[in-house]
């Protein structure tokens, strides 16, 4: 045992033995008082013969005192109604010069006596029905005060519901998320961060934006080129039919390269990678749309043999970027405008691609 737990023993022992001698000292003799009171005889004369005589417990004989005490207020009560009827019985019955006599005297007597008691009653109430009026108009005055403190007993009572319900909800975090938690410095570091993270997607967005927007110029105008390019093609194929030229003509190499400029400035401008018939009514168009890396789409125009009636689309790689062609070829079809078809789709396209 150690010394600090040794001197506090020894502390006990010491008041122990302190109480032990004054216990001694004071000489109470409590064993003998209460064999004394065990043993107590009562004398015959305080109680019947018949009558057994046991210690009770004080609680009991103050319960019985208090009845007994009712018990003769109640018999009093009697005693007092049935001496008043007896004196009327006889005051009525008894010889009128037996009677006591009453006086004038007595009557103005009886009547001071009475105006003073009306007097009395007609005070208490006055101040009866003040009371009850200070009852009727502080009722409600009360009955708000009462509302008003239910309200906030019950908004306290609420509110520390809700107190204990955060304070268990804040251990579940803690239980949740241990060491180490984020702290304010950490938080607003991590805000920081955020805002500049935010600021710069912001900034890039817009300069998407800014180069979607230039694209699209750039495909209008490559496609009113495209247009104007088709036309002078097709004004171009008239004249060659209109002249048959021979093949060692002179004046078909200009136009030859004239074609061949054409055809490749449409398939710079217009992402053309690949074109080729398949059979003689079938044409084939693959282009190249988007960047790093570009999606390849296929455009494939069926037409009616013999005629320029266009019969039949089929596209591959439009789903990939979301495009949905049908009702765009549904609608040219119906039109019989194969060159507005293409450009409508690569237009759709190129806008999925650039995410616009």
């Amino acid at each position: 045992m150690s010394p600090g737990g040794a001197s506090e023993q020894d502390k006990f022992l010491d008041a122990a033995a302190k109480l032990r001698a004054q216990y001694e000292a004071a000489n109470l003799q409590l064993d003998r008082h209460m064999q004394e009171f065990s043993n107590y005889k009562y004398d015959g004369e305080e109680f019947g013969e018949g009558e057994e005589i046991k210690p009770r417990d004080p609680a009991i004989v103050a319960s019985d005192v208090a009845g007994q005490i009712s018990f003769l207020r109640k018999l009093k009560f009697q005693y007092l109604e049935q001496n008043a009827k007896d004196k009327y019985v006889k005051s009525v019955v008894s010889d009128i010069d037996d009677a006591p006599i009453v006086t004038a005297e007595d009557n103005k007597e009886l009547a001071v006596v009475n105006e003073e008691k009306k007097a009395k009653l007609k005070l208490a109430k006055e101040t009866l029905a003040e009371a009850q009026h200070n009852i009727r108009t502080l009722a409600p005055m009360v009955e708000q005060d009462y509302t008003k403190v239910k309200q906030a007993t019950d908004r306290a009572t609420e509110l520390a519901q809700k107190i204990l319900d955060a304070r268990l909800a804040l251990t579940r975090l803690r239980q949740t998320h241990p060491q180490p938690r984020l702290t304010i410095p950490m938080a607003d570091q991590k805000l920081v961060d955020q805002v500049e993270e935010i600021q710069a997607l912001t900034d890039e967005v817009e300069e998407v934006k800014k180069r979607t927007r230039l694209i699209k110029d750039q495909v209008k105008n490559g496609s009113l080129e495209i247009e104007k390019l088709r036309i002078q093609q097709a004004e171009s194929e008239r004249a060659v039919q209109a002249l048959q030229l021979e093949e060692d003509d002179n004046r078909l190499v200009p136009l030859y390269d004239w074609y061949t400029a054409s055809l490749s400035l449409h398939r710079n401008l217009m992402g053309l990678e690949e074109s080729h018939s398949v059979s003689e009514n079938e044409l084939k168009l693959v282009y190249s749309v988007g960047e790093s890396p570009p999606t390849r789409v296929s455009i494939s125009l069926i037409f009616i043999p013999d005629t320029r009636e266009l019969a039949g689309v089929e596209t591959t790689g439009f789903d990939m970027l979301g495009v949905d062609t049908a009702e765009i070829v549904e609608s040219y079809l119906q039109s019989n405008d194969p060159s507005g078809l293409v450009a409508l789709l690569l237009s759709r396209a190129r806008a999925a691609a650039y995410g616009e």
